[in-house]
C-alpha cells in the first residue's frame, strides 16, 4: 500500500512561525509550550490516588436475591448465596490545603465509601475520613489522617481561561498514578444534565476513568478545573472532557471545609426562560435577555425586596443573566445575608431592587395533584381551544394553590392556540395580561377582548408554582 507524505512548505505563514517560535498572542501573556514538563512539576506533588471500598448488597442486583436467574441460582446452589459484596473504586484527587490535609475530590468517587485509602505522590499512603460532600456540583473534601509535609495546589481563575487555551490534566486513569495528558479549553459553560449547577468547562486532554476528582490546570501549574466526566462511546477518552471550574469548586470546597456542607444563597422565586413572544408580551425586544419570575414565594427574600411575577430579571450585581441557570449560580454562590442588586424589568420600565439573600432551604416544594374532574360554570372550548371550569375549595388544598381566582383547563383541542402555547389538562389559569380569571365567564370576556394574530400572556399554575405562557390569537 502507497503512503502519501506531505512535505512543510518552504515558507512558513507569518502566524504559524510565531507559534513556533513561541511568541505570545497580542494581550495575552501564554505563549505555545515547546514541553509540559514545567507544568507538571509545578502540579504532581499535590494531585493523589483514592482508592475506596464499600459493602455493596447483592439483594436486588440483577441475576441474585429474589427472582435469581436460573444458571446462578445452579451457580450457588450448595455453596450458599452471598449476601453482598465488597466494592472497590479508583479515582483521584487534589491537595489544596497543607496544613490541614485537606484534599478535594469528586462527590462520586468517595460516595458512600466505607474506607478510604490516599497515596501520595511521594509513595506514602494514608487513611482519610470524609469531611463534607456537595452531590449537587459532585464534589467533597477528604482529610488525611496523621499526614505531614504536603504540598497544596494553588488556585487558578477559571473566568480567565479562553477557548483554545492550553490546559493538563493530571490523575490516575486506569489506575496508572500521576498520569499527566494535554489539550485545550473547547468549550466553556457547558451544561450536561449533570446537576442543577451545571457549567463545567470542555477539554480535549485525555481524561478517562480513574481521571475523577483530580485537577486541570493551565500552564503556571494553577488548578483550573476538577475533571468529573466524559462523553464516551467506548468507555475511554474520544476528547470531550468536562471539568468543574475552579470558580465554582474553590468556593464549594472552601464550605466544605469550613461546615461540612455548602452554604448558597437563596432568593425565594421560580423563574423561567424568556422567549422571544413572552419578551414581547412584557414590553421587550425578541431579542431581548433575561430571566422572568413566574412566582414569588411568600415571605422571602424576593417578596421582601418587592419582586413580582411578571418581573424579568435582567442582571444579578451588574452580571447579564439570560438564562434561569446562570441567575441560580450568581445567587447560589452569592453571600447569605449580604444585599444583592437586581435590574429588573417591570411595566415597560427598568427599576433596580436591592435584596438581602436567604439561605437555601434543601427541601423540594410540595407538589400538588389534582384529584376528580367535576366542576361547576364549565365554559366549553371557544376559539382559543379551552375547555375550563371553576375551582372547587378542595382541589385548591389538593393543588397547593393559596391565591384566590384562577381557572381549571378541563381540555385543549388539538391543534389549537392553546395546545401551541403549551397548555396542559389540569393546568390552571390565573390570569390574562394581568387580568386575574375569577371564573370562565370573566376569563371568556377577556380573551374575547383580543384581535386575530394578538399575543397575550397567560400565568399558569402548575405543579406547585406558576409560569408564564405566550398564547397567540388565531388570525383566521
Amino acid at each position: 500500500m502507497r503512503s502519501t507524505v506531505k512535505c512543510v512548505p518552504a515558507i512558513l505563514p507569518l502566524a504559524v512561525l510565531a507559534a513556533l517560535l513561541g511568541l505570545s498572542r497580542p494581550g495575552r501573556s501564554e505563549s505555545i509550550p515547546f514541553s509540559f514538563s514545567t507544568t507538571a512539576r509545578a502540579i504532581k506533588p499535590a494531585v493523589v490516588n483514592i482508592s475506596t471500598e464499600k459493602r455493596v448488597s447483592l439483594q436486588g442486583f440483577p441475576g441474585f436475591g429474589s427472582g435469581m436467574d436460573p444458571f446462578f441460582g445452579r451457580f450457588f446452589e450448595g455453596q450458599g448465596q452471598p449476601q453482598d459484596l465488597k466494592q472497590a473504586s479508583l479515582g483521584s484527587g487534589v491537595v489544596i490545603d497543607a496544613a490541614r490535609a485537606m484534599v478535594l475530590t469528586n462527590n462520586h468517587v468517595v460516595e458512600r465509601a466505607d474506607s478510604i485509602k490516599v497515596k501520595l505522590a511521594d509513595g506514602r499512603e494514608f487513611d482519610a475520613s470524609l469531611v463534607g460532600t456537595d452531590p449537587k456540583t459532585d464534589l467533597a473534601v477528604i482529610k488525611l489522617k496523621g499526614a505531614s509535609g504536603l504540598a497544596a495546589a494553588a488556585w487558578g481563575d477559571s473566568e480567565a481561561l479562553e477557548v483554545g487555551d492550553w490546559v493538563v490534566a493530571v490523575g490516575s486513569p486506569f489506575g496508572l498514578e500521576q498520569t499527566v495528558s494535554h489539550g485545550i479549553v473547547s468549550a466553556k459553560g457547558r451544561v450536561i444534565g449533570a446537576g442543577p449547577y451545571d457549567n463545567f468547562l470542555q477539554t480535549d486532554a485525555a481524561i478517562n476513568p480513574g481521571n475523577s476528582g483530580g485537577p486541570l490546570v493551565n500552564l503556571k501549574g494553577e488548578v483550573v478545573g476538577i475533571n468529573t466526566a466524559i462523553s464516551t462511546e467506548s468507555g475511554g477518552s474520544e476528547g470531550v472532557g468536562f471539568a468543574i471550574p475552579s470558580s465554582i469548586a474553590r468556593k464549594v470546597s472552601a464550605d466544605l471545609m469550613a461546615g461540612g456542607k455548602v452554604v448558597r444563597g437563596w432568593l425565594g422565586i421560580n423563574i423561567q426562560a424568556l422567549t422571544p413572544a413572552l419578551a414581547r408580551g412584557f414590553g421587550l425586544a425578541d431579542a431581548a435577555k433575561g430571566v422572568l419570575v413566574a412566582d414569588v414565594s411568600a415571605g422571602g427574600p424576593a417578596a421582601k425586596a418587592g419582586l413580582k411575577p411578571g418581573d424579568v430579571v435582567l442582571a444579578f450585581n451588574g452580571q447579564p443573566v439570560a438564562e434561569p441557570r446562570e441567575l441560580q449560580r450568581l445567587v447560589a454562590a452569592a453571600t447569605v445575608g449580604q444585599p444583592a442588586k437586581l435590574d429588573v424589568w417591570r411595566d415597560k420600565a427598568a427599576l433596580a431592587l436591592s435584596v438581602k439573600l436567604g439561605r437555601m432551604d434543601d427541601k423540594e416544594p410540595g407538589k400538588g395533584s389534582l384529584a376528580g374532574d367535576e366542576g361547576a360554570s364549565a365554559a366549553k372550548p371557544g376559539r382559543l381551544g379551552l375547555g375550563l371550569r371553576s375551582l372547587e375549595e378542595g382541589e385548591r388544598a389538593q393543588l397547593g394553590l393559596k391565591e384566590p381566582g384562577g381557572v381549571l383547563v378541563e381540555s385543549v383541542e388539538p391543534g389549537s392556540a392553546a395546545e401551541a402555547a403549551g397548555l396542559k389538562m389540569g393546568d390552571v389559569i390565573l390570569d390574562l395580561d394581568g387580568h386575574g380569571a375569577a371564573s370562565p365567564e370573566s376569563f371568556k370576556a377577556q380573551a374575547d377582548k383580543l384581535k386575530p394574530g394578538q399575543e397575550a400572556v397567560l400565568r399558569v399554575f402548575r405543579q406547585g408554582h406558576s409560569e408564564y405562557l405566550s398564547l397567540a390569537v388565531p388570525k383566521g
